[in-house]
């Protein structure tokens, strides 16, 4: 939650509080604001233990960071046993084969091209097209 909270962040709610409530009633609003952060705590961890006794007797080890997506699929796709099964899906996603043979065909159509077919690759004699001398006096 705090984690993005650098030490120079810190400083500066530090002071704009300070600004805000003034000296004398800044610690009688962190103990407030700490006593609402404990109520919010116990609450949170009574309903859990609600859920949980509801839940029943399989689902004692239930954890509720294991509903996060990202979690859940660390903890059930990337345990080791199933890699084989990612890799499988990775290599049929990864485009880079497809792509290398189309290069080669385009290559290898590039090498071997037909007569009157237009070379796109620049030639090293290639010389500028000759102008032709332009004479105004002749129209």
């Amino acid at each position: 939650m705090f984690t993005e909270l650098s030490p120079m962040k810190v400083v500066a709610i530090a002071i704009v509080a300070i600004f805000v409530f003034g000296p004398d009633k800044l610690p009688e609003f962190i103990r407030n604001a700490t006593g609402v952060l404990r109520k919010v705590r116990a609450f949170a961890d009574s309903a859990r233990q609600d859920i949980r006794s509801e839940l029943g007797p399989e689902f004692k080890d239930f954890e509720f960071e294991d509903l996060h997506p990202k979690t859940f699929v660390r903890k059930h796709m990337l345990d080791g046993s199933n890699l084989a099964g990612l890799e499988e899906i990775r290599n049929a996603l990864d485009p880079r084969p497809e792509l290398a043979e189309i290069t080669a065909a385009v290559r290898n159509t590039a090498d071997s091209r037909a007569p009157g077919t237009v070379s796109l690759a620049k030639d090293a004699q290639a010389t500028l097209p000759t102008r032709h001398a332009f004479d105004p006096d002749a129209t």
